[in-house]
């Protein structure tokens, strides 16, 4: 061969300018470069980069990616929903003539670059439904031309810029269901937005949420957001701040707590010596189906003895009392507090309908006591206490064919909701918390259609903000509009939890900016999904763990059609875990 070149050197010539000639009309433009940047830092997808090719002159035909017809600079970069996982990289803040960065509805986490503040043609931003963690950087007040800007329901912390009411044609603001606390910037473009951009916030204050800011909780680091990196001085502070962020993320987790606390203090304690008083005035028992073998007489009695002592637990519909009769039976009393007069007669033709709903993983209501300031429903009551309380308050662990069962039982009387009901019931609040468990740990589904019963009332919005983050589907944060597949999602949260042993905001998600799902997003980039199990849960069978976590990634599938039906639940259930072909065993250690 090198005879031949040393003979033909006009050939080896050639060779040469086809070589370097060849690599010069591949070279990929800069913002083609920033791209390939953002496509290295997602670990996972739904294959929508396949078209992505480092060997493009520029990256105008990749699928997500427009670009300008004359300049060929990237305008668009549109990729919602493609499973993508990873941070966004500061590379993405070169692509400086983008006009739109739609990235929402993905499991992207970590910070926000302040390097987007360099995209100063930025209109739209939508990055919503994700895992972003970290401040809201001051940069993102340049995005002069911004139009609309979407931080909802990821976890972002510490306080909203002052710089971002700089952005004068700003039209759409939404950064609720985030960690956000302190002060609303009210000087400039943020006053033209209520409460409903900011909704789900931890002590958020501010006129635009009706909430007056407390002089006693402001610092000097309350109104500055992140530290500047230049100054070595605030670098300690930036510590401080991380510190009291990442307790205020682990408070939200104990809102719930808080919440039941707050009912209890307010409808519990100081009201149930009430009760007398309350019956007093005119009240009226209803009884489903002869399901309560006792006269009002009889139960009013017993209701006018009651006290504090009867408490056993609260949630965001109502106060829960222990109410024994002289025979023996027990049942649970759910006290919820009228708010509005004038819905008393849906109210009671709804309850009706809850009262004809029967199913073995169903809590059975058996009737109401309707009284002049609240309705007392009566239900079973569930020795066993509720999957929340068995997962993460008790010593003893649950052993592998328990769980399975638990899950089982959840599934069927969702899917009896979803399907058999007439008419059909969507849940609304699927939860660890709503799920009771007899004495032999058989799983029934509480509270079923009380959110629904509620939307119209202040008990709704509570349930939202305190007692179902973390199992609430993407878009049923985003539109409030609730459907068979945002129950499907939480189930899909509830199995997640109940194998690995974890509330799905745990505070060591958290801490890394993820929940439930993003951690299991991520585990499943690096093909390390069985590291969700409980590591102290005996029994594990890997084929069984394989297909409930095959599954759960069903289940809380970012899009709601790709979620299958809790009919198709049971039945993959039914087939793949409870009757599994091997019997191999998983060593969670």
């Amino acid at each position: 061969m090198g005879y031949f070149l040393r003979k033909q050197p006009g050939f080896l010539f050639i060779l040469i300018i086809l070589h370097f000639g060849g690599r010069a009309a591949r070279a990929l433009s800069s913002d083609g470069e920033a791209l390939l940047a953002f496509k290295k830092a997602i670990t996972n997808s739904d294959g929508v980069f396949l078209s992505w090719h480092e060997q493009d002159a520029d990256p105008c035909k990749w699928k997500g990616v427009k670009c300008d017809g004359h300049s060929k600079r990237v305008i668009y970069l549109i990729l919602p929903y493609h499973k993508l996982v990873g941070p966004i990289p500061p590379e993405v803040g070169r692509l400086n003539q983008l006009q739109t960065l739609s990235l929402q509805g993905n499991s992207l986490y970590g910070s926000l670059p302040p390097e987007l503040g360099n995209c100063t043609k930025l209109q739209q931003l939508h990055l919503q439904g994700n895992y972003i963690s970290g401040y809201i950087p001051s940069e993102f007040g340049d995005l002069v031309e911004l139009e609309t800007l979407d931080l909802s329901s990821n976890t972002l912390k510490g306080s909203i810029p002052h710089s971002l009411d700089n952005l004068t044609k700003l039209a759409s603001f939404n950064v609720s269901m985030n960690f956000l606390t302190g002060p609303i910037p009210s000087d400039g473009s943020l006053t033209n937005f209520n409460e409903t951009s900011f909704i789900g916030n931890r002590d958020l204050c501010g006129r635009q949420i009706n909430s007056v800011c407390k002089d006693a909780l402001q610092s000097p680091s309350d109104g500055s957001q992140q530290p500047s990196k230049d100054d070595p001085n605030k670098r300690s502070s930036r510590v401080v701040i991380s510190a009291v962020a990442t307790v205020g993320a682990l408070l939200l987790v104990a809102l719930m707590c808080f919440w039941g606390c707050f009912l209890y203090k307010n409808f519990g304690k100081k009201d149930i010596h009430g009760f007398r008083v309350e019956l007093c005035g005119g009240s009226s028992v209803v009884m489903f189906h002869g399901d309560l073998p006792y006269s009002t007489k009889d139960i009013l009695k017993k209701l006018e003895i009651m006290d504090e002592e009867n408490i056993i637990g609260a949630g965001g519909f109502g106060t829960v009392y222990k109410l024994a009769m002289d025979d023996g039976n027990v049942f649970a009393l759910k006290r919820i507090v009228k708010t509005n007069e004038g819905r008393d007669k849906f109210f009671d033709r709804e309850l009706e309908i809850l009262g004809s709903v029967k199913h073995r993983n169903l809590v059975n209501l058996r009737g109401y006591c309707n009284s002049p300031s609240s309705k007392l429903l009566i239900y079973d009551y569930l020795p066993g206490g509720s999957l929340d309380e068995v997962l993460h308050e008790k010593t003893e662990q649950l052993e592998w064919e328990a769980r399975i069962n638990i899950i089982l039982g959840a599934a069927k009387g969702l899917a009896y909701l979803h399907h058999d009901c007439s008419p059909r019931i969507i849940h609304r609040d699927i939860k660890s918390s709503n799920i009771l468990l007899d004495g032999n740990f058989e799983a029934r589904v509480s509270d079923f259609g009380l959110a629904k019963l509620l939307e119209d009332e202040e008990s709704h919005i509570t349930t939202i903000v305190a007692g179902t983050f973390g199992y609430l589907a993407p878009e049923y944060m985003q539109s409030g509009r609730a459907t068979e597949k945002t129950d499907v999602y939480s189930f899909g949260v509830l199995v997640l939890e109940i194998l690995s042993g974890k509330r799905p905001t745990d505070a060591s998600f958290i801490e890394k900016g993820l929940n439930i799902v993003g951690w299991l997003n991520f585990l499943a980039g690096e093909s390390r999904e069985r590291e969700i199990v409980d590591p102290d849960c005996d029994g594990v069978q890997i084929e069984t763990l394989d297909a409930l976590l095959s599954l759960a990634k069903q289940c809380v599938s970012s899009l709601p059609e790709e979620r299958p039906t809790m009919h198709r639940v049971v039945q993959m259930l039914e087939s793949d875990v409870i009757t599994p072909c091997g019997s191999d065993f998983y060593d969670s250690e």
